[in-house]
């Protein structure tokens, strides 16, 4: 090794969990070194959550407007998509990570760039470089797009979400395999933007782990803006033509052709070529590393692993959630462990109508073993919806555990009802009962007010 550095806690990846994890230590004058071979800032800076929220919002804002009097009088002409793939641009700064380095260098974090793989007990080499941590190595690298095992597909050179969040032009056409959040957004994002738009969904419905009725909701969302939703359809062999266009063959409905193909079929764990076999944990390439709930690998007290490659959840904010119990293990606070009786983390899926939720479905609350109830309202019967315009539907949902009288799950079908997940998960997470809720009384005309028809509808 040309160089050695000796720091107390070593940072493999710097996503949002990895930034998390060395900005609390380094807060508190522990000496962190990150090692990055990419973008700091990770996957949803960058080519997943921030970019695709910013392709999907100026039709969002513009099918807002009108629904609204006096503004929709106001519109003239249609969305402008340079403006829009612009403003893309801008949302993740060109694609260029300066703008995050200060963060870390005002909290003492050394930056490394490149490859990092373990080499022994606490020892990691970033290409001639060696890093010994004094107290830990933590593992926060993330995960990669999943290529199917679908004949020619991975010889179709098919777009993953870091092609399409990059566009530069939008294309005529595009197939999208997957019918889950990151395939939902992205195909309606397309279409909003101009391309002609098949999803081809394997199961019966789209968003496999959310409310039935979320589904089938933004399927009608996602025909309306003019996506081809075609359901129970395997795809079974890809070619790309000379032409460079490409054809699916399906199970079902013949063949589908398009400029593009993208695939969001899922993902999997970046632990290939970790070095973990050095440290006797064998090859882990494409899979989880399992963790306790003081996120440390067992017989390895000085490994950590937080984020999705420890696949717990795959979700940035339940990333952070993680580093910041690990970095308070690390400075030792032994009880900082995560809650692993939660339930399923929040979650949003940004399409037009967007689905939040936290907790249990009812099917999983059921299949949980609890004694349940679903109270559905509709998302715009309050006073307060009527400001975001006519017409704009959805149904919402809670789902009580009626042995203890405490929701154990909530789902938000509507426009712009992102923000209205975190009180749903405080009252899932903190198992207030409901006869304290009906105290907690919500501002008139505000859409919050749907806690109140929730209960109404319950009873109280």
């Amino acid at each position: 090794m040309s160089e050695v550095h000796e720091v107390d806690v070593v940072v493999l990846g710097a996503g949002p969990a990895g930034e998390v994890i060395a900005g609390r230590l380094g807060q508190h004058d522990i000496r962190v070194a990150v090692v990055e071979d990419r973008l700091v800032g990770g996957e949803c800076s960058f080519w997943a959550c921030m970019p695709s929220k910013a392709l999907l919002r100026p039709a969002q804002a513009l099918a807002e407007a009108r629904r609204v009097p006096g503004a929709r009088e106001a519109i003239a002409g249609d969305l402008d998509v340079a403006a829009a793939l612009e403003r893309r641009t801008e949302v993740v700064h060109g694609w260029d990570d300066a703008a995050q380095l200060p963060w870390l260098e005002e909290r003492g974090v050394l930056l490394f760039r490149g490859h990092g793989h373990l080499a022994g007990e606490r020892v990691v080499h970033v290409g001639d470089v060696e890093l010994r941590a004094r107290r830990a190595v933590v593992v926060a690298v993330g995960t990669a797009p999943t290529i199917p095992p679908i004949e020619g597909l991975a010889d179709a050179d098919p777009w993953t979400n870091r092609d399409a969040t990059q566009v530069r032009d939008v294309p005529g056409s595009l197939v999208v395999l997957g019918g889950g959040p990151v395939g939902s957004e992205l195909a309606q994002a397309f279409a909003t933007l101009g391309a002609d738009v098949t999803l081809l969904e394997r199961e019966s419905h789209l968003l496999g782990r959310d409310e039935p009725f979320a589904a089938a909701l933004v399927q009608e969302g996602l025909e309306r803006d003019g996506v081809k939703v075609l359901l129970d359809v395997v795809a079974e062999r890809v070619e790309r033509g000379t032409d460079g266009r490409v054809t699916v063959t399906t199970s079902t409905h013949g063949v589908v052709e398009a400029d593009e193909i993208l695939v969001a079929a899922g993902r999997r764990p970046l632990t290939d070529d970790l070095g973990l076999e050095q440290v006797g944990l064998g090859d882990r390439a494409g899979d989880a590393i399992e963790v306790g709930d003081d996120l440390r690998v067992a017989g390895h007290d000085w490994l950590f692993v937080v984020g999705d490659a420890n696949g717990k959840a795959l979700l940035t904010h339940e990333g952070k959630y993680q580093a910041r119990a690990a970095a308070d293990q690390i400075l030792g606070h032994a009880d900082a462990r995560i809650r692993e009786d939660r339930g399923p983390a929040p979650r949003v899926t940004f399409t037009e109508p967007q689905v939040a939720a936290v907790g249990h479905t009812l099917d999983s609350a059921i299949a949980a073993g609890l004694r349940v109830r679903a109270v559905d309202v509709g998302t715009e019967s309050t006073a307060g919806a009527s400001f975001h315009g006519k017409g704009a539907g959805g149904t919402s949902r809670i789902v009580v555990d009626e042995d203890r009288r405490v929701i154990v799950g909530a789902t938000f079908v509507g426009p712009d009802v992102a923000e209205w997940v975190h009180a749903a998960t405080i009252a899932v997470v903190a198992e207030v009962p409901l006869d304290t809720l009906w105290h907690a009384t919500p501002a008139f005309p505000t859409r919050s007010e749907i806690w109140l028809k929730f209960l109404e509808a319950y009873g109280l």
